[in-house]
């Protein structure tokens, strides 16, 4: 595929690559806007079983077979029970697979999550809903479930009136080892967000106020008494949640303001003592510029300091071709079976920026070295590609889906 040269801004009718090669696309059946939820699961019979969450109604989620990447297949894609409720995320452990539900107002319903039987992922089976509706709630933006005996999640609740309505998610943990009754076991949130705490109001980005609130929930069997929670405008947090039941703040590390904020994913690379930090774009034509994906050293973790960011192509060649441009997800080294892990090469996606890699192994000036970037899906309303999230599996291929339209692609770096 060509690469535009020197000083040609890129077209969103065209694609662009450098060390990754396109295996195979599939549409996923014409409901292909997908949202943050990827989980593979490696089924009894042989299979792998790739289960993506959409990114809003009317579906729900859907599994595809990729044991052979060049031929994904759709064995099951599912229903939301209405238009005002969006899954978004999920994660798969075993056989089990954790979903989670967001409505597009408080006090709806479902709000929050689904635990599933996958043993026949052409027939997945409710085992129990865990409910976090209420006055003040719109249920689970996001699930980290990894061990198969605790979800930890980014959630409202009915007995949580946040100071302000962006405030309205906060950290949970939800004990799963009994699936059929999940049972909250602990909850954190930034001291001033809640009503009648006595910590004063925090400040608001003049321009850019996302909410303080949490987004990706990340814990390690390397350490499992953390918790990386981005708490979007509250930015980086570490937790000790050696007592599940009274989780203690460890490190808050806040650069916005200045800079535009939406801390979404805390990664942390624990043989190096570094945490790879991801922003999120949430604004089109590079309103929030700004979107970075920050190198931090925390060898000492209640001191987080930033070293760098990794370099991102000029935003003049892709903030204006439609749709978002900027950091979002990353691939998490989740400690599964199915998924790559690596510290040294950390891959991300960045909407319109399609999917890329960055060798980290110099923390001090990570390289890019390798970009995928499809072409505008023939129905996105964004007008080009705007890739959402991405799973890299222990083959080294690479999924990555379109928040809109273009479903799934299947990638295989060459690097």
């Amino acid at each position: 595929m060509a690469q535009p040269l020197p000083g040609m801004k890129p077209r969103p009718d065209q694609a662009l690559s450098l060390n990754m090669k396109l295996l195979s696309h599939h549409e996923l059946q014409g409901f292909g806007g997908i949202g943050e939820g990827m989980g593979m699961q490696l089924s009894r019979d042989g299979r792998r079983i790739l289960w993506l969450a959409h990114e809003s109604a009317p579906k729900n989620f859907t599994a595809v077979d990729v044991t052979d990447p060049k031929n994904p297949r759709v064995v099951v894609q599912t229903e939301l029970p209405h238009a005002k409720v969006r899954s978004n995320s999920l994660d798969v452990v075993g056989d089990v697979m954790a979903v989670a539900y967001q409505t597009s107002a408080v006090n709806a319903k479902p709000a929050g999550f689904d635990l599933f039987d996958i043993g026949k992922p052409e027939n997945p089976r409710l085992i129990s809903h865990f409910d976090a509706s209420g006055e003040h709630s719109r249920g689970v933006h996001a699930v980290w479930f990894v061990d198969g005996e605790y979800v930890h999640m980014a959630s409202g609740a009915p007995d949580f009136q946040p100071t302000n309505p962006a405030d309205d998610q906060f950290y949970r943990i939800v004990d799963v080892r009994k699936p059929a009754k999940p049972e909250e076991v602990g909850r954190w949130w930034l001291p001033g967000t809640r009503v009648g705490d006595s910590t004063p109001l925090l400040a608001r980005h003049p321009k850019f106020d996302s909410g303080y609130r949490a987004h990706n929930t990340n814990v390690f069997p390397q350490r499992p008494d953390r918790a990386y929670v981005g708490y979007i405008s509250g930015g980086a947090v570490i937790l000790d949640i050696a007592d599940k039941a009274r989780p203690k703040l460890v490190a808050h590390w806040r650069y916005s303001p200045p800079y535009t904020g939406f801390t979404h994913t805390v990664l942390p690379l624990f043989g190096r003592g570094l945490l790879i930090v991801s922003d999120e774009c949430v604004y089109p034509d590079g309103k929030d510029w700004p979107k970075l994906v920050w190198v931090v050293d925390a060898r000492l973790e209640s001191n987080p300091v930033p070293i760098s960011t990794f370099p991102l192509p000029p935003v003049e060649a892709f903030a204006r071709n439609g749709g978002r441009f900027g950091a979002h997800n990353l691939h998490e080294n989740l400690p599964v079976p199915s998924s790559w892990k690596s510290e040294d090469v950390i891959v991300g996606t960045f909407f319109g920026g399609g999917v890329r890699a960055f060798d980290v192994s110099n923390p001090y000036q990570p390289r890019e070295i390798a970009y995928f970037v499809p072409p505008a899906p023939k129905l996105s309303r964004a007008g080009s590609i705007q890739l959402n999230d991405v799973y890299v599996d222990d083959r080294r291929l690479v999924y990555t889906v379109d928040r809109f339209a273009g479903g799934l692609y299947v990638l295989e770096m060459t690097i």
